[in-house]
């Protein structure tokens, strides 16, 4: 069995409705993310899980509704935790990609991340 891994970064705005620091959370601020995407499988007759040319323009297709987005308004997210994000993101991808192994999402700047293994 193979893994084949894909990172993404995208910029994007939200709120959160918090029972801590609620004063900053409740306003719009913004992150830096990153995705990870892995699939897993037996490569055929190509070779390949997948073409990484494939994967990218599915990721370029998921960027596009994440990237430089306020993400209170991009439909069936709900609210932006990153655990909502990495679900979000499984979701989205799953259907073109039937070997999605795992996603992670990460906020560098603040040392935190989520996986979910769908």
């Amino acid at each position: 069995m193979f893994e084949i891994t894909k990172d993404f970064r995208f910029e994007a705005a939200h709120t959160l409705n918090r029972t801590i620091e609620t004063e900053s959370s409740r306003r719009i601020h913004g992150h830096s993310y990153r995705a990870t995407i892995t699939l897993r499988g037996t490569p055929g007759a190509s070779g390949m899980i997948m073409d990484f040319g494939i994967l990218n323009t599915h990721i370029a297709t998921l960027r596009d509704i994440l990237d430089h987005r306020f993400l209170d308004e991009v439909p069936n997210l709900g609210p932006a935790t990153l655990e909502n994000l990495a679900a979000f993101i499984w979701r989205t991808l799953h259907p073109a990609c039937p070997g999605l192994a795992r996603v992670a999402v990460f906020r560098d700047s603040e040392g935190e991340s989520c996986t979910y293994e769908g």
